[in-house]
């Protein structure tokens, strides 16, 4: 999409900003644009981080041994309610 700007889309953009913010604030804005843009890539790189951390304790407790607990079926006994009706 912005690749289709152009050189003088970039340079009509920046005359632009500077007609608006003046001289005196577009590096106050730059600046903070950086910092924000830094923030949200440290933020983002957190969740990525905290999504493989899950998942590799998820495989790793998926790999475990089987648990203990064993089912099996039992024959209902006589006593049950339905014999007796």
């Amino acid at each position: 999409m912005l690749s289709n700007i152009g050189m003088p889309g970039v340079i009509l953009i920046i005359l632009f900003a500077l007609i608006v913010f003046g001289p005196k604030r577009l590096p106050e804005l730059g600046k903070s644009m950086g910092k924000t843009l830094r923030e949200f890539k440290s933020a983002t790189k957190g969740i990525m981080g905290d999504d493989d951390s899950a998942a590799t304790v998820l495989a790793t407790s998926s790999a475990a041994a089987p648990s203990d607990t064993v089912l099996t079926a039992t024959a209902p006994s006589s006593d049950s309610a339905a014999d007796k009706v």
